[in-house]
Order: C-alpha cells, then structure tokens, then sequence
C-alpha cells in the first residue's frame, strides 16, 4: 500500500510538472491543448489543472471561441504566485531584477564595479543593496520571493553548496552561495552566467525551438553554453563552456587567466580596448569605462580607418572562435550575447559569419546559423531568475 501511494505521488507530481511547464513556457492554453502537447488523458489534465488552480498556481485567462459547443477557457500560470529575483553579477557592474511568473520585470537596479574586478565581500553588498531597492521599487515583500538565481562570471561548482572558480577575478572556490544566504533568508541558487543567459535564450529568446545550440556570451570576458538535444551540457564539474580560454593563437596575447592566446584576449572587451590602444600608438580610449569605450570605438568606425581596421579583425577572430563552435558541437544555432556581443553584433554580423563560413567544415557550417541574442543586456539577470522557477516547474509546482 505505502509503494502504491508512494508511486502514484510521484506519476501525480510528473503530471503537474508536464502541465505547468507547459502553461509556463508556451501559454495561454486550454485544458485541450494540454491533453494534445502531453499525452495526458482529458480526465487527468482536469484533475490536476483544479489542484493547480485551487493552489494559487494556475488561473483563466480568458474564453476562446470553439467550432460549436461551449468556448474553451484559456489557462496561464497566475504571474503574482511568487516573484523571482535574478542577478548578473559581471566584471564591470551587477544588476539586480526582480520578476513575475510571466518573467515582467517589475524593477531592477543596477551597482558599478571597479576596473580592478570586485571582492567577493563587494559582490554580496551590491546583492543584499539590489534585493532591498528591487522589492521597495516594486512595492513587494520579500516573503512574495520564491528564490533568488545569480549568474556569475567563472565556473561554479555546484554541490552542498555552490563555489566559484573565477581565475580572472582572483577567485578560488569562493563560497559565495553561504556568503548570500548568511544574509538572506530565501533560496539562493548560483550558475555560471553564459549558462543563464543561454537559459534565457532557450525559454524565451533566440534558442526557442531549437535543440542543439550554443550560446557565446562576450562582455568583458567570454565564456558559452553547449545545449545538447535540449538539454545544458556541463562536464564533470559545470566548467563546460569555458570558450574564452580556448587557444586561438598559440603564443600570443597574453590572457587574464594567465595562459597566452586565448581567444577572450581578443575579442572580450578588454582584449578589444587593449588592441585598440595599441593601434592608436598607446593613445588612450576615449570613455570612462569599457562600455563607453567600446561604443567609441563602434563610432569611430565612420570616420576611422584604424578603427575601422581594428573591428575587422575582432568579426575575424569572433568568426574564427564561433566556427571552432561549429566543428566541435554541431549545433542548428549560434546564438551571440553578451553587452559586448550584442554591440559588436549589431555592426559586425556579416562579417562575422562571413569569416566563421571560412573557417568552419561546409557541411556543419551549412546547418547552423549564426544570430544575436533576442534579450539584450537583460538576459543573465532573466536566466538567472529561471533557475528558481526551473525548481518549482521541476517540482509540480510544491514550494521547498
């Protein structure tokens, strides 16, 4: 008797899981709809469609118009179930988002960091900081918080807790997940941040549909997001992904990581500003900060052949890195994000996949396409917000 509770418990739970991750990703829907994406019988969705809906979780949204008979009801996840706070802890700034179950963003705040990369103890200020603006700016409690999701540059070992390799940041198994939650009373949950914001991509940007994609991520530094027959490929340890310390020269620029050649010495903002410095015999950029110089050099481009030199070698070597994606990982999609990514995307796209048809194999290059990411500078702070919702999709929608 206990083993028949116990299974119909879990096949219960799966049901709950399939048809709120249904609503979640791809609703409004109606109860017909979930019977046909699910398999599930018509009897079996209403069951669990009137747990949902008695729970808080799942609301109508509205009458549909059918060939005959009654009008279908639309049902959606009810967006102030919960809230979501999602982080993008970078190199130059951390953002803080706070979100509905319909992924709105209700408020954000934003906090610079020094050039000289933050301490950990700086991080979780600014975290702590954000949480408390985000919440009053959206007139929220934090009781109405169902988690909190980080994205962080460097590789994240998951496990008891979280800890965070970031050689270029002077971090070595930080344990930033204990530090968060020393200070806050909400479940914490840490991940690389070219994860989350391939995450973000997949649910909801340019990597919908698709089942084998990459998501290249550039910004200060580069990193990527191998997904795999829809599912995010980590290795033994969550550091796959670590396209930026890939060689793209042997022997060449030196690395923040300490290696020489990698390709982040290229084409992350930093390697791109250095370059260009360089080029302009050791003049300064103009801007305050890597943002500001990057745009400036987008904007010389008109008027400036060494700038103009010098962004025609950056879709080089961003074309030579996304084609050693496509030879490696086959993917149907080459996704690029990132602040960085998306400014020099705007610009350089062409000539980007001009150069990764060069270098990549024919027949892989001819079943990829290369694209920006659909969700601007938001989406590591988006994806991180999904790592919460994930775990309450997971779970059928029961709160741990």
């Amino acid at each position: 008797m206990d083993l028949e509770r116990t299974t119909n418990r879990i096949v219960r739970q799966r049901n709950r899981s399939a048809l709120l991750s249904k609503l979640f990703l791809e609703g409004p829907l109606t109860r017909q709809d979930l019977a046909r994406f699910t398999g599930l019988s018509q009897p079996a969705v209403s069951n669990v469609v009137g747990d949902l809906i008695g729970a808080g979780l799942v609301v109508e949204a509205g009458a549909v118009e059918s060939d005959g008979g009654r009008p279908s009801m639309m049902l959606r996840v009810a967006p102030r179930y919960a809230l979501v706070a999602g982080v993008d802890v970078g190199e130059t700034r951390i953002r803080v988002e706070l979100f509905d179950l319909a992924m709105t963003m209700l408020a954000s705040a934003d906090y610079p960091l020094d050039a000289a990369g933050p301490e950990p103890a700086t991080v979780v200020r600014h975290i702590l900081a954000g949480l408390d603006a985000v919440t009053a700016r959206a007139g929220a409690a934090r009781s109405e918080i169902l988690g909190v999701g980080i994205g962080v540059s460097g590789v994240v070992v998951q496990g008891g807790e979280a800890l965070v390799h970031a050689q270029t940041l002077g971090w070595h198994g930080v344990p930033l997940e204990r530090l968060i939650r020393a200070e806050v009373d909400l479940p914490v949950h840490i991940d690389n941040g070219a994860k989350t914001l391939g995450q973000a991509e997949m649910w909801f940007g340019a990597g919908r549909g698709s089942r084998h994609a990459v998501f290249a991520l550039v910004g200060s530094g580069v990193g990527a997001a191998v997904v795999t027959n829809g599912v995010m490929y980590r290795g033994v340890s969550s550091s796959a992904g670590e396209w930026g310390h890939t060689t793209l020269v042997y022997d060449g620029r030196a690395c923040r990581c300490g290696a020489r050649g990698c390709l982040e010495a290229y084409v992350g903002a930093e390697g791109i500003i250095d370059r260009y410095r360089e080029a302009r015999r050791g003049h300064a950029v103009p801007g305050a900060d890597e943002e500001s110089q990057l745009n400036a050099l987008i904007e010389a481009a008109d008027r400036s052949a060494t700038a103009r030199r010098v962004l025609a070698e950056t879709a080089g070597y961003l074309g030579a890195g996304v084609a050693n994606l496509i030879n490696l990982f086959n993917p149907e999609r080459v996704v690029l994000g990132g602040w960085a990514g998306v400014a020099l995307g705007a610009h350089l796209l062409p000539a980007i996949r001009e150069a990764a048809a060069g270098q990549a194999l024919h027949q892989p290059y001819e079943q990829a396409t290369i694209e920006l990411g659909q969700l601007g500078v938001d989406a590591v702070a988006l994806g991180a917000a999904t790592l919460p919702v994930a775990r309450l999709l997971a779970a059928g929608g029961i709160r741990n």
